[in-house]
């Protein structure tokens, strides 16, 4: 499997690899949750979907998307728990 190349390192990482919208971002979501503000999220999705849904998501919601990127079939997300969220 190639990886993208990141300088981010992740404190979590959740694979959401061959589920289907919108159970990747409702995984994310319930990742974030059991994260410190602060700490970083790694998201791996198959979901074509996800590419929008958890864009909009980090639009809607305190939490930052700090880089995504795409290799072969497989999507990558870097979220960024919020620092007012609860852990």
């Amino acid at each position: 499997m190639v990886e993208p190349t990141t300088p981010l390192q992740p404190d979590s990482v959740l694979d959401a690899c061959g589920l289907h919208c919108p159970l990747p971002l409702l995984k994310a979501k319930q990742a974030l949750a059991g994260l410190a503000p602060g700490q970083l999220l790694e998201v791996r999705a198959t979901d074509a979907g996800s590419w929008r849904d958890i864009e909009a998501f980090a639009e809607q919601s305190a939490h930052q998307l700090e880089a995504r990127d795409q290799c072969g079939d497989i999507y990558y997300y870097w979220l960024r728990k919020a620092e007012g969220a609860r852990p």
